[in-house]
């Protein structure tokens, strides 16, 4: 069966913030300069901000260059920061790190604490506004190419396929979806992106990309402990010697989102970065916040840490990375949605300017990978380079340290002092040991009301797979999990997945075997990042 086919200017794969941005600017370019585009954007969530996580602080620097009117055409951000706090936390106490010792650029003034959901819809609507076209509940499948190798656009996938692979009655074909130039925007890990990276060799020059996860609840809580505009950052217990830490951002209406983020470079395969979520809940200071509310959502996302190190290389013949999928998070000011919308406004106005030269345009958009060198996009990363990698190199206390006076050294302009950049030097899946080399962590029980089981918490990620569907989730070795992740590494995929997605049963036989409920996924994509083996491929 052939596919039907629609032509644009510009394709977008992903309607996160990034993606929303780039269609946006894409538009107000094209009248700016008396251009007629035509701009898709694909989202394969059910409708734009159904897959983003709800709760984030962030700097407007970006919402301001690209819709400067924001507040008077009803954006989202009505809750501005007034009270940031940094806990070091112990197993039963904590201290507050005084506002002097932090550097500036860690400050929180002049943001905002929202519903990262809602401020995605907002995006969504200014970008029909201006005649983008947004097709949600189409996921992006396939990369198409032209014959001389130039990315020719993308086809979604083919829909009522059952999980044999066979056609059911409401069987669909996907329809390819042509452009002069396709962004990805996928976030984090996408699919897609890392075929194009192996594919034109994006990340020959950069450094592998380093991970965490994020785990992240959404809370009613009572009135009385509600205090809007706070935000508390954490670090320490439960993670003595780990790298990640703690959130939790006072929002509207007496909710607050509280999330823990586990790097993915750990050693030990007995750690479970969702029972690590568990326990800090239950570290006193912390669940204070909690008693007498209701947990109302749960979600879980890798999220990148690489920072300027491991940024790939942007652009290739016939398209462009832009938001997390090429990773641009700021890890120590935790926040990456203002440098993903920039990336995304510079794409766009390098592809918009090279259809305008016809022709002779600029088929390997080189001017946004020069845009993002020269912007402050570059400056945001680069001043905060080595904080992350430093925690890797000399350990927990020493890193901060550290981290601590690099960022000091580039906040006062002093910069060329520290002129070096630590380098990654494993994949984090290359860093985890053998089982036989580590101790068991035995982890509490949930007791449903702070904690919660796997299970319980899947139920409120929004996620929705049918049973008789195609696994999304692919092994390249069925014999893998069991001969070496199981015998080795104490079958790691059952505690480093959020959602209970992986488990070890008994067949027939009394063998154990790995069992996929690929129902339960709630799109982390952890497994394809931390699997010891990179046997698994999250699609």
């Amino acid at each position: 069966m052939e596919r039907e086919s629609m032509d644009f200017d510009i394709v977008i794969v992903g309607g996160g913030p990034s993606g929303l941005s780039a269609a946006i600017r894409c538009m107000q370019f094209a009248q700016e300069n008396d251009q007629e585009l035509t701009v898709c954007v694909l989202e394969k969530g059910s409708e734009i901000g159904a897959h983003i996580l709800s709760g984030a602080v962030i700097d407007p620097i970006a919402l301001n260059e690209l819709i400067p009117d924001w507040k008077e055409k009803g954006a989202p951000l009505n809750v501005p920061v007034t009270d940031n706090q940094h806990w070091i936390l112990s197993e039963n106490g904590k201290k507050k790190m005084p506002h002097i010792l932090m550097p500036p650029m860690l400050s929180n003034k002049g943001m905002y604490s929202l519903s990262l959901g809602n401020f995605t819809r907002w995006l969504g609507e200014q970008a029909e506004a201006l005649g983008v076209e947004i097709y949600p509940g189409f996921a992006a499948a396939e990369i198409l190419y032209h014959e001389d190798g130039r990315v020719r656009g993308v086809a979604t996938g083919n829909m009522g396929v059952g999980a044999d692979r066979s056609h059911k009655a409401a069987f669909m074909m996907g329809m390819e979806l042509l452009a002069k130039y396709t962004f990805f925007a996928e976030g984090c890990r996408g699919s897609l992106t890392k075929e194009l990276e192996a594919r034109f060799g994006l990340r020959d020059e950069c450094c592998d990309q380093t991970y965490g996860l994020g785990i992240k609840e959404l809370w009613d809580i009572s009135p009385d402990k509600h205090i809007e505009g706070r935000v508390i950052h954490t670090q320490g217990w439960p993670l003595t010697d780990l790298v990640g830490g703690g959130f939790i951002y006072y929002q509207e209406k007496n909710q607050v989102a509280i999330g823990f983020v586990s790097a993915l470079d750990y050693e030990n395969p007995y750690f479970s970065p969702y029972e690590e979520m568990q326990r800090y809940k239950n570290h006193p200071a912390v669940r204070e916040i909690l008693e007498g509310g209701r947990r109302v959502a749960y979600g879980a996302r890798a999220i990148n840490e690489g920072g300027l190190q491991s940024v790939p290389k942007l652009s290739f013949p016939g398209g462009a990375l832009i938001g997390c999928s090429a990773g641009f998070v700021n890890v120590p000011r935790i926040k990456g949605t203002h440098n993903a919308m920039k990336s995304g406004m510079m794409a766009a106005e390098a592809a918009v300017a090279a259809i305008a030269g016809g022709s002779q345009g600029d088929l390997q958009l080189t001017s946004y990978q020069k845009a993002y060198e020269n912007s402050w996009v570059y400056k945001d990363l680069y001043k905060v380079r080595n904080a992350r990698p430093a925690l890797s190199k000399f350990g927990i206390a020493l890193g901060t340290l550290y981290a601590g006076f690099d960022m000091w050294m580039n906040n006062l302009g002093l910069g060329f002092l520290v002129p070096w950049t630590f380098k990654y030097t494993h994949k984090d899946n290359e860093a985890t040991k053998e089982s036989v080399a580590c101790d068991p962590i035995n982890y509490p029980k949930p007791d449903g009301v702070i904690t919660f089981d796997k299970l319980s918490s899947v139920f409120l990620s929004n996620t929705n797979h049918e049973e008789d569907q195609p696994c999304h989730l692919k092994l390249a070795d069925s014999s893998v999990p069991t001969s070496i992740n199981l015998a080795k590494y104490a079958g790691i995929e059952v505690r480093f997945c959020p959602a209970g997605v992986y488990e070890f049963i008994d067949d027939a036989s009394g063998e154990q075997r790995l069992q996929i409920n690929s129902q339960n996924c709630v799109h982390c994509k952890t497994c394809d990042i931390k699997d010891v083996t990179q046997n698994i491929t999250w699609t």
